[in-house]
């Protein structure tokens, strides 16, 4: 079973537009709002994939209240804390003329020590079974910097395998607790290590505790750097489109590898085309099923023999000071 955490879930709005332009007016052609959050994302992928994910986290107040409801409808289970702030809401603003897309994201709501410390024990109740754990987004306002490493080395201690999919202080802490995978984008990796060489950046995050790096690229595809294995993995084609959800698209492709045991290789595979297909989609959380199927057989994946940096010995775990 594969485990969706989401500590910042949201009310995900979309707004289309004809072309974004600052300082003017808008007319928005169409809305759609629907429960999101990157681990709800991941969450409806793996269903259409033909999983029975749970999906956990912490919502709050009358707009979390209208993602639970989104989840029902969705047909995911509901393993949500409730917290007594109210959800967070997002705005993405997506331009047709050439499919860029502009997101607002709400902070979220503030979470106290008590609310934090009731959701990890509900988190460690949840384990017993799952297969794959994945932690993804950001975290709301007053969870300690180290929220995810301590439910890392949770999920280790049950013999779980982790994905991780954040950015910033929060990613940085977690890699003390030796995430199997973590995948941040070209602009998450950068941020996270100053290197702008994908390889130079995934060697920095394995020398501070990750196992393996998968760096998504955009339309250029993605890099899997492995312990002892580097593969390069490409699109048969650009598509244009709403590119926000193609990240939690290949999330879900590389948490449905691991809980198979799948080649990397293989996963890779599965992550491009999956990617590819929620371009087109106007919505994050939804893949185009003919563009799956279409991209699948032509995803290039290729292994890399190029010499890799060296990395220094990774920094030894700390113990988390929270109790759960």
């Amino acid at each position: 079973m594969i485990l969706t955490v989401t500590l910042n879930a949201a009310l995900d709005v979309t707004w289309d537009v004809d072309s974004l332009r600052p300082r003017t007016s808008h007319r928005v052609d169409a809305a759609h709002e629907r429960a999101g959050g990157k681990g709800i994302n991941v969450a409806r992928v793996l269903t259409f994939l033909g999983h029975d994910p749970v999906a956990t986290g912490l919502v709050g107040g009358p707009t979390g209240r209208l993602i639970r409801a989104g989840l029902r409808t969705a047909g995911i289970r509901d393993a949500f804390v409730d917290v007594s702030g109210d959800a967070r809401r997002t705005l993405a603003v997506v331009s047709r003329d050439d499919g860029d897309a502009t997101v607002f994201n709400g902070r979220g709501p503030h979470v106290d020590p008590a609310e934090w410390e009731l959701f990890c024990r509900h988190y460690a109740s949840l384990l017993a079974g799952v297969r794959v754990a994945v932690l993804c987004g950001s975290t709301p306002p007053g969870l300690p910097t180290d929220a995810y490493a301590l439910l890392i080395r949770m999920a280790a201690a049950a013999g779980v395998i982790t994905v991780l999919d954040t950015s910033g202080p929060a990613l940085l802490a977690a890699l003390d607790a030796r995430p199997d995978v973590v995948k941040p984008n070209a602009a998450e990796i950068t941020a996270a290590t100053g290197c702008e060489d994908v390889l130079e950046a995934a060697a920095e995050l394995q020398a501070r505790g990750a196992r393996t790096v998968v760096a998504s690229a955009g339309a250029d595809g993605m890099h899997a750097i492995t312990a002892d294995s580097t593969w390069r993995a490409r699109p048969p084609e650009r598509l244009s489109g709403n590119p926000t959800g193609a990240g939690d698209a290949c999330v879900a492709a590389i948490a449905a590898g691991q809980e198979a045991g799948s080649a990397w290789p293989d996963i890779l595979r599965e992550a491009v085309a999956l990617s590819a297909a929620a371009v087109p989609c106007p919505v994050a959380g939804e893949v185009e099923a003919a563009t799956y199927h279409r991209f699948r057989p032509e995803v290039s994946v290729e292994e890399s023999h190029a010499a890799r940096p060296q990395r220094p010995p990774a920094r030894a775990p700390h113990t988390p000071h929270l109790a759960y």
